[in-house]
């Protein structure tokens, strides 16, 4: 189907970055919220965004004015009745979620796609509560949405082809970089990512500095942060949650002690200076922030969640990363890929996956 007209419900850091997104990139968009504070911030901020925009040269005049009278806000859930997408990004509490959808589904047109941007819950699971399932899916943007390129488009076991082509199509209309996958735990990005800085507070657990971890972790992805240094933007206890959805899965994705220390604490940690090199313990935290993390993406591809060029996607994009985990194995190779998965898979009780026979050909041709 066609979409011209996009609602968002909720309007704070998520709802407000994906309106923005949409409105920007010409799509008539409404957000709804019942917080009036929230809806005025998020109004503001995408109007100055804008303008400053146009003073950089980012964007014309012209676009910046089109942007700002393409999105509207409400306070209403009744002004969705018309909306040929809505995404909602709301409070990241299944029961509110579930209710909204509920509700959504008296609303909005009965061929309008019901979109959710859950990042923990199953696309599956909050398909109960929404009428006709086929219309439904995830969309899991990544924060700032309005800037960050990449969005999961997740495929729940009843999502139609025309629904999921379409959420795609609109992704790309938006200048985004949509990571088709079927819904699971964590879908690909936090199923690759959590585990690789639960392994990084294990590490502390075990008599490693953190400034020495973090700066690993850093080098090893080429990433423009490490993993703690993202911890202590995204939150402690975030990351602590995600590990609990994902511990469904097993004792390897369950958070560690330390994890649940900071994420309960709501902590943050407190870097010195990064210490100089030591060979020998940099090589062992390196290995095993790459055995958890290719671990964890190659589940992903046993368990056709997403393809290696997905994954990496998902990296590159969501994360940052420069030195991608299929592309790394691919480099590697499946003997030292094997090597580096035994011995974290072994710490843990589970099994080398069977897609390790594939490094040095997930992204070949």
């Amino acid at each position: 189907m066609a979409i011209r007209k996009v609602g968002v419900l909720g309007a704070g850091t998520m709802g407000s970055g994906i309106a923005q997104s949409a409105a920007q990139n010409g799509y008539s968009v409404v957000m709804v919220d019942t917080n009036d504070a929230a809806v005025g911030r998020a109004l503001d901020g995408a109007a100055k965004t804008w303008d400053r925009g146009v003073e950089k040269g980012r964007l014309t005049e012209k676009d910046a004015e089109a942007a700002k009278t393409n999105l509207s806000a409400s306070a209403s859930i009744d002004d969705l009745h018309d909306a040929d997408l809505v995404i909602e990004a709301v409070f990241e509490d299944f029961d509110v979620k579930a209710t909204q959808f509920r509700t959504l589904s008296d609303i909005a047109r009965a061929d309008a796609i019901l979109a959710t941007n859950t990042s923990s819950f199953r696309v599956d699971d909050l398909a109960q509560h929404v009428a006709e399932p086929g219309r439904f899916l995830g969309m899991h943007y990544f924060v700032p949405a309005n800037i960050n390129k990449l969005v999961e488009v997740v495929r729940g076991e009843r999502t139609e082809d025309g629904t999921f082509a379409a959420a795609l199509a609109f992704a790309k209309a938006t200048k985004k970089e949509p990571l088709a996958c079927r819904d699971s735990y964590g879908f690909v990005v936090n199923r690759f990512f959590c585990p690789c800085v639960n392994e990084a507070v294990r590490l502390v657990d075990e008599g490693h500095t953190q400034e020495r971890v973090d700066a690993v972790s850093r080098r090893v992805f080429g990433a423009p942060l490490g993993a703690l240094t993202v911890m202590n933007l995204s939150k402690a206890r975030i990351a602590m949650n995600a590990c609990r959805t994902l511990g469904r899965l097993g004792a390897f994705y369950e958070p560690c002690a330390g994890l649940i220390r900071m994420g309960e604490a709501d902590a943050a940690w407190d870097f010195g200076d990064e210490p100089p090199a030591d060979d020998a313990a940099d090589t062992v935290i390196a290995d095993r922030l790459r055995g958890a993390t290719y671990l964890a993406a190659l589940e992903l591809l046993d368990e056709e969640v997403a393809e290696a060029d997905g994954i990496d996607l998902g990296a590159f994009h969501g994360l940052r990363w420069e030195t991608t985990p299929c592309a790394a194995m691919d480099t590697l190779g499946p003997d030292e890929t094997r090597r580096i998965v035994d011995a974290v898979a072994a710490l843990y009780g589970r099994e080398t996956p069977r897609s390790t026979a594939r490094a040095g050909g997930f992204l070949a041709g």
